[in-house]
């Protein structure tokens, strides 16, 4: 009976449990050589259970005296990367062991806080960062941007752009991303601020010179064909060099789009006028009206630029729009200042690149699309639809 009072004593409870706790961390975190692995294993499953029973501090213990191994068993060390961030804290910030496959479960499973820490590690795969991109959490987006240890995947990337519309801040850090392609950059154009519309314009924009002078061929070979050919005409509308629709001008009742331009300064755009101007530009109705809604003007830089319009049209096309050319003080309004600057700083090849890319991918959300295996009835499968450039920018830009 002493006996059995000796070991009822409160003063020595728990102490068995300790040093058994302490010694199996010794045990799983020994090195590769030292330890079979059946027996690591071993030793794992049983630490697994006693971290079941044990205080959250001797938890922290155990994840900060395991964070520099890469030997120990993958469940314990899965346990501990979804345990409190107090305790997982360590492990995701610098323990190599866990792969994509571990992340993606964490990124699913765990709070903002666990995903905040897996967006900074050193390595982030694309398999990570596009679980990441399918969350809407600012917060983790940005941190995950800024990691030039990140690698972002293309499904990740428009992920990022589609959250852009509405996440204050996040399209200036896409911009600086390599990752980034012309098209996600810009369908990202029209709710993107004016420094990071500028750079889309200036970078992302192709000249297309080496692709018209090895296509210069073609035209000749379609306009014998009578352009016919649906899915030709419009690819080499998108390269050809010429913007402006010269058969429009004879069917107009304006003498050209400059004249169009003046009779809107004068009495204001409506539709009809609006989409005149666009035919005789050569873009469609959803382009032309999509330039002349965006309250940036941006666009109508572009669209001078591009047509070849100089720059008493571009100050014509503000005047039709009834938008302030200055301020009540007499100074130019800061937001046409800024306007006239981008056209001066657009090169033309660039400017016409842009339009017609616009033009190519906006349309596409009205228009059906052509190709080879969907000529009759002009639809294109899901697949097509997926990697389709065109269809894809279009719904970035409607959300489609």
């Amino acid at each position: 009976m002493a006996e059995i009072a000796e070991f009822s004593d409160p003063q020595q409870t728990g102490r068995a449990r300790r040093l058994l706790f302490r010694r199996l961390i010794d045990f799983v975190a020994l090195p590769a050589t030292s330890v079979a692995p059946q027996d690591r294993s071993m030793g794992g499953d049983i630490l697994l259970d006693m971290l079941f029973h044990v205080s959250k501090e001797e938890r922290i213990f155990c994840a900060k005296r395991l964070k520099a191994t890469k030997e120990a068993p993958r469940r314990l060390m899965r346990y501990l990367a979804q345990s409190d961030i107090e305790i997982a804290r360590c492990l995701l910030e610098d323990n190599e062991v866990y792969d994509s496959a571990d992340l993606c479960e964490f990124v699913e499973k765990t709070t903002i806080d666990h995903r905040l820490l897996i967006a900074a590690r050193k390595r982030v795969s694309p398999t990570v960062s596009e679980k990441l991109c399918e969350r809407d959490e600012g917060a983790v987006l940005k941190r995950l941007l800024k990691n030039p240890g990140a690698t972002i995947s293309e499904s990740g990337m428009d992920l990022l752009v589609q959250h852009s519309r509405k996440i204050e801040g996040l399209a200036p850090l896409i911009i600086k991303r390599l990752e980034l392609i012309p098209s996600q950059a810009m369908a990202m154009f029209w709710w993107s601020d004016g420094p990071t519309r500028r750079i889309i314009l200036q970078r992302q924009a192709a000249e297309r010179t080496e692709l018209v002078d090895l296509c210069s061929d073609v035209f000749a070979v379609a306009a014998q064909e009578n352009w016919s050919d649906a899915v030709a005409r419009k690819t080499l509308q998108l390269i050809e060099r010429r913007q402006r629709n010269r058969p429009a001008i004879d069917k107009s009742p304006y003498d050209s789009l400059e004249h169009a331009v003046e009779i809107a300064a004068e009495k204001g755009l409506d539709p009809e006028l609006a989409q005149e101007i666009g035919f005789l530009a050569g873009v469609k109705p959803v382009t032309i009206a999509k330039i002349l809604s965006d309250p940036g003007g941006e666009g109508l830089a572009v669209l001078c630029k591009a047509t070849g319009l100089k720059r008493p049209y571009l100050t014509l096309l503000w005047k039709a729009l009834r938008r302030p050319q200055e301020l009540s003080a007499g100074e130019p309004h800061p937001q046409f200042a800024y306007v006239k600057e981008t056209y001066e700083l657009l090169a033309v090849a660039k400017a016409q690149t842009t339009l017609r890319y616009w033009n190519w991918s906006l349309s596409s959300a009205y228009s059906p699309a052509m190709t080879e295996n969907a000529a009759e009835d002009g639809t294109l499968s899901d697949i097509d639809q997926a990697y389709s450039a065109s269809q894809r920018t279009a719904r970035l830009v409607f959300g489609r």
